[in-house]
């Protein structure tokens, strides 16, 4: 027998014998990757872009149980004059935290969970462009949150919250009118969630830049997927703005400077500015996601490509454009000056239009076409990332019952507005004549917890019913949709798709499915089981999972509490910090013994015949 450094030549009948079972060294020692592939393990350290889509929806759904548990609070408060469910200082603190929750810890992450389960799929890839930092901004996100909301907790019952409303104006913001902590978490903890949304606004706008698969243009992406990515530029650009503002408030607050203190001469209306300047863009990082969503579903539902496509695009490019030059109609009440007034009321004008062509792009796309039903985003995926499909019944139920609570508990605000009740109040006298509109305000505010409930409710009975009468999961394509992520299996295979796929069209899995006939009639061309991967292919690299990017976060909350409380955390948490980046750097890219890691493709071919030249996804 033969040895070198390289292979082992043996004589024939030697290979008979059995094999000597392999030796694997652990690359690095504790710097090897982790091992586990299922429990709860598998989800701390995954870098699966899949699951931390999940993971950030989870999250946002405990934080909007959270956040409408405020709410309830605030309309209890408000049912009735003289009330007293809870003092005027209490309220404060559940008001802003209330309008924080919603803000930065439900629609952001909600978008994000959208984003980072969707993007890939939708353009093909195999998961994002830097996993590791995707996982580290769930985690990140999560520590800032919770420390935000333990803000409800340390130190009594809401009495150490940010009580400043959700906008927190200067001068109110300073140590002499919030000496307690509660200004410190919100300052600390929206720079912790800043960090999250930034790493991850990087990271997706390179993955759609850099990571389309073949044939797939900028034009041909779903509209989902340009929303996404302007939300991404929007967010690369606005959270260095807020975080700017928290820092020059966190250095007035804890090291007595005087960006914001009026008594040294400085201009409050800097902290209005910097807020509004990202305030603004805010709106358009919460709805642009939306508008994506509604874009997927409409065409699905009502047999038709979306109308306008081109126009769609360009109006959410303007919208993200123009989003940046109307932030001072914010500050009207400011003292800002007619000419200012005059020019951003006009931006505001001119700022409706492109979201007026959406609008009749939609209504265009729906007229003529055969509706089938119109589900929300979180019923439209639900199948693809679990396999299953939510009671249609229930999720009627729950639509109406919400829509109604909406219109119940908004549309009576414009009238008590118009009456004369001020915002942001505790409490009002009988004699004003706020009572009524008040109360039917608090009734509709919990009809929509009503109606969330019966959303919770659906989710549990479906997944029991599923699971008790041990169907199968749903095909790929259970709508007969257009996008790409409807052509691999349900639930969404770890590897994404079998095989790369070449797009030579707008709606590329759409047009595989259907053709014209001699007469012109769209007619079925092939059905999805020929077309769509089934899930099956094993041989795909993908990157390990790795316990760095919540190591690093914990250390950042620590951090986070260190500035709130005591220095000597602060050490404590560079050094977790310094150590989780050290350990970052070192860790190796791939680990034969790490659950999740698969062999190189071997060369297959996509739909279309093409040579597959699938290149390893780096950890």
């Amino acid at each position: 027998m033969t040895v070198t450094d390289r292979t082992i030549t043996a004589p024939e009948e030697t290979l008979a014998l059995p094999a000597a079972p392999a030796v694997v060294r652990r690359p690095l020692g504790v710097f090897t990757r982790p091992q586990g592939s299922e429990g709860w393990q598998s989800w701390l350290f995954t870098v699966d872009h899949k699951r931390i889509g999940i993971m950030y929806g989870a999250a946002a759904l405990f934080f909007f149980l959270v956040g409408g548990a405020e709410a309830l609070f605030i309309r209890l408060q408000l049912a009735a004059p003289n009330g007293s469910v809870i003092g005027a200082g209490t309220y404060n603190g559940v008001f802003t935290m209330h309008g924080v929750t919603m803000i930065f810890l439900v629609a952001m992450p909600m978008a994000a969970a959208f984003a980072n389960y969707l993007l890939p799929l939708q353009i093909g890839a195999r998961d994002v462009a830097f996993p590791r930092l995707n996982a580290f901004s769930f985690w990140c996100f999560l520590a800032g949150g919770l420390l935000l909301t333990s803000s409800m907790l340390i130190g009594g019952w809401f009495q150490n919250v940010p009580d400043g409303g959700w906008f927190n104006y200067a001068p109110n913001s300073g140590l002499l009118f919030s000496p307690h902590k509660g200004i410190d978490f919100y300052a600390v903890g929206l720079q912790i969630t800043g960090i999250a949304s930034l790493v991850s606004s990087i990271n997706l706008i390179v993955t759609v830049l850099n990571m389309r698969t073949r044939g797939m243009s900028l034009f041909r992406m779903p509209v989902l997927t340009w929303m996404l990515l302007i939300t991404q530029f929007l967010l690369l650009f606005a959270i260095p703005v807020i975080t700017v503002a928290l820092f020059l408030l966190m250095f007035d607050r804890l090291w007595d400077a005087n960006f914001f203190n009026v008594a040294a001469g400085a201009d409050p209306l800097l902290w209005q500015h910097l807020f509004w300047i990202f305030g603004h863009p805010e709106v358009y990082i919460l709805v642009l996601p939306a508008f994506g969503i509604v874009s997927e579903i409409i065409p699905t539902f009502s047999r038709k490509p979306i109308f306008g496509y081109n126009f769609m695009v360009a109006s959410g490019i303007a919208i993200g454009f123009m989003g940046w030059g109307v932030w001072a109609h914010h500050m009207f009440t400011s003292g800002v000056g007619p000419l200012a007034v005059a020019a951003f009321s006009v931006s505001t004008m001119f700022i409706a239009v492109p979201t007026g062509v959406k609008v009749l792009n939609w209504l265009a796309t729906m007229y003529g076409g055969r509706l089938r039903g119109l589900f929300g985003g979180l019923h439209f995926w639900w199948p693809k990332v679990f396999g299953y499909i939510l009671d249609e019944r229930w999720g009627k139920a729950a639509f109406w019952v919400i829509l109604i609570g909406f219109n119940l508990t908004f549309g009576p605000m414009h009238i008590l507005g118009l009456q004369g009740m001020s915002r942001r109040i505790a409490t009002y006298r009988a004699d004003e004549g706020f009572a009524f509109w008040n109360m039917v305000a608090t009734i509709g505010a919990f009809a929509i917890a009503a109606g969330v409930a019966m959303l919770l409710w659906n989710i549990y009975k479906s997944t029991r019913d599923w699971r008790r009468a041990g169907r199968p999961a749903v095909g790929p394509d259970p709508w007969d949709a257009r996008g790409l992520e409807w052509m691999t299996a349900s639930p969404t295979p770890e590897h994404n798709f079998d095989r790369e796929i070449e797009v030579e069209g707008q709606d590329e899995f759409w047009h595989r499915k259907y053709g014209q006939d001699e007469s012109g009639r769209v007619v079925r061309a092939a059905p999805t089981s020929e077309i769509a991967h089934d899930g099956s292919n094993t041989k795909v690299h993908l990157p390990s999972p790795s316990y760095w990017p919540i190591v690093l976060s914990g250390g950042i909350l620590l951090v986070g509490y260190g500035l709130i409380y005591n220095l000597w955390l602060v050490a404590a948490g560079m050094v977790l910090l310094v150590g989780a980046m050290y350990g970052w750097i070192l860790e190796p890219a791939d680990d034969p013994e790490a659950a999740g890691h698969h062999e190189e493709h071997d060369g297959g071919h996509d739909d279309g015949g093409h040579d597959d030249e699938e290149a390893a996804t780096l950890g």
